[in-house]
């Protein structure tokens, strides 16, 4: 798929949902690729095209790499399963994507991750902290949520929404990471973005003591001109950073195709 056609994604009318179900396999297939799973855990949500609110989730058993086009399951914001499915879906992914999809019509793919550094950061006070490359590219773009344990509670949708606001960067207290983007590759990039921000922070606390030396912080100038500019790569471009997400993911997208294509199945 070109890069046009990757940000065509984010209509919902002008795409079908067999284009939305191969680019979500596809995602799926790069989160493996990159280490970003957890067993048969975690979850990669895509709205599908219509007025009917209904979106797709990995079926539950079934590990990231072995996600296809077809066995993903269309579900409502209810939790219905729309159409024939032999697996069920996770009680968690459905209240914390379902939630989001509910309240944010501009958001229409959402990953959620437990990575290890992602959820190290998770685990501090301070939170993401404005020290590297990438964290200077988020900067006043990330919330957080307070832990209230093993999220399967209809009543924590509320909080949970507000803690989001309009925001496209959530990080789960104690818990993992959240992204959200008007189109599947914008969600990735977003989620890259965090995670390599949580990658370095997490190497640079290690890597300070051995130095004998501080953590240089990145002044609020710098961050906030690097998030303003974060999409400039390339030149040109009336919306460079959806651009440069749709080509980034594009270019993994075609590494997947190399290794294994069966995500299209």
């Amino acid at each position: 798929m070109s890069a046009k056609a990757s940000l065509r994604l984010a209509d919902t009318e002008a795409a079908t949902e067999r284009e939305v179900r191969v680019e979500l396999a596809a995602c799926y297939r790069i989160f493996d690729l990159l280490g970003w799973t957890e067993l048969i855990f975690n979850h990669i949500t895509a709205k599908v095209p219509g007025p009917e609110e209904h979106f797709l989730i990995n079926p539950f058993g079934l590990h990231y790499s072995e996600i296809t086009a077809s066995n993903l399951v269309k579900i409502d914001l209810d939790g219905n399963v729309i159409g024939d499915s032999e697996w069920s879906v996770n009680l968690a992914g459905f209240v914390i994507h379902s939630a989001i999809h509910r309240a944010r019509s501009d958001v229409h793919c959402i990953t959620h991750t437990h990575t290890t550094t992602g959820m190290a950061v998770a685990c501090l006070e301070a939170g993401l902290t404005q020290t590297n490359f990438y964290s200077a590219m988020m900067h006043d773009s990330v919330a957080y949520h307070d832990f209230e344990g093993i999220t399967t509670r209809p009543e924590e949708c509320d909080r949970l929404v507000a803690s989001l606001g309009g925001k496209d960067l959530l990080i789960l207290r104690n818990h993992g990471l959240l992204t959200c983007g008007p189109t599947i590759a914008e969600a990735f990039t977003n989620h890259y973005r965090l995670q390599r921000a949580c990658d370095v922070q997490i190497a640079t606390a290690a890597a300070a003591p051995a130095s004998g030396g501080g953590i240089i912080p990145v002044s609020e100038a710098a961050a906030r001109y690097s998030t303003e500019k974060r999409g400039l790569v390339g030149m040109g471009e009336s919306d460079a950073d959806a651009h440069v997400s749709a080509q980034s993911f594009n270019a993994l997208k075609r590494l997947i195709d190399r290794k294994d294509p069966s995500y299209r199945d």
